[in-house]
């Protein structure tokens, strides 16, 4: 069954990227919206099916243009968390003002509207002191979760107000193949892979006993492909993780394991935006309501990205 036609914001991010080739064949066509700040075109599958716009999220000419043509909307363009704390103004214009204005324009244009998904984050939650953390919690301490927060709240605002299909999912730490190293601001997997490959220490910030909860690629894009199409996900909020929290040593073991490669580690200062110790979400509710599940372990997760990795190596 087709989806019809489809934007996707952050198209040529990590996460668009993906998303973009696992609906490719299922689409019509694909508008790809990108000002390729952190983002990668050439990440972006060559096809007659899309159209890519090199361009803020914030072009409302672009917005009025595409939206009347979409049946589904993805929104993953974002600053990242690094980012926001250097430079909150941006932050706020692309994460809050940005999605604010998405979900005003498809109200207005996006007459065929089937939904509206939107990328939020783990980082909602901060330094949680509820383990596994349910989405009901919230602790904002950082700009990047602020924006994000803040969008979410709108999201809800146009479902409630004017029935807009949204969806909102909160992606933790999601890794694996397709994560470019040439990002600054890619996760610690995608770093600690780098560095093993190429014998320098894996640095760490802090002392690794900082937990998370690694997310492979491959089970967020099903849960997000999932949340496009179940209708009992329309005005919902879904945590998207694994349950299951590993500390930063452990995923330094895990990687030289891996790849096979017994590198040193490296400890330094930690940065302005360490401020989470533990993350573990609670992912009841979208196991629940939309039979979604996680079907990767760390250890399967990482050997699939390490085999994508050796082929770009």
């Amino acid at each position: 069954m087709s989806m019809g036609t489809i934007l996707v914001t952050g198209g040529a991010g990590f996460l668009g990227s993906q998303l973009v080739k696992r609906l490719l064949k299922e689409a019509d066509h694909i508008y790809v919206i990108d000002n390729l700040a952190t983002g990668n075109k050439a990440a972006i599958p060559t096809s007659t099916k899309i159209t890519f716009y090199e361009e803020s999220i914030t072009n409302e000419g672009l917005l009025k243009d595409v939206l009347p043509k979409v049946d589904y909307v993805f929104h993953f363009a974002c600053k990242n968390l690094v980012n926001s704390v250097e430079n909150v103004n941006e932050d706020f214009l692309t994460n809050m003002y940005g999605g604010y204005l998405l979900l005003q324009h498809a109200h207005q244009y996006a007459k065929k509207l089937k939904r509206f998904v939107y990328a939020s984050t783990a980082s909602v939650y901060g330094d949680a002191e509820i383990l596994p953390t349910p989405e009901t919690y919230y602790n904002i301490k950082l700009p990047y979760s602020a924006s994000k927060f803040s969008t979410e709240h709108y999201a809800q605002v146009y479902y409630h107000l004017y029935q807009l299909p949204v969806v909102t999912l909160r992606f933790s730490n999601v890794y694996g193949p397709g994560q470019l190293i040439t990002n600054p601001y890619c996760g610690v997997v995608a770093k600690f892979f780098e560095a093993a490959e190429e014998g320098e220490p894996l640095a760490i910030f802090g002392d690794g006993k900082q937990t998370r909860d690694f997310t492979f690629v491959e089970d967020a894009i099903e849960a997000t492909y999932i949340a496009a199409l179940d209708d009992r996900s329309i005005g919902g909020v879904y945590n998207v993780g694994t349950g299951v929290e590993t500390n930063v040593l452990q995923l330094a073991k895990c990687i030289q394991e891996v790849t096979n490669k017994k590198g040193s580690l490296e400890f330094l200062p930690k940065r302005r935006v360490d401020v989470v110790m533990r993350r573990r979400m609670d992912i009841a509710k979208i196991q629940a309501e939309l039979s979604w599940k996680n079907n990767h372990t760390l250890t399967e997760g990482l050997q699939k990205t390490y085999e994508w990795l050796k082929g770009e190596y």
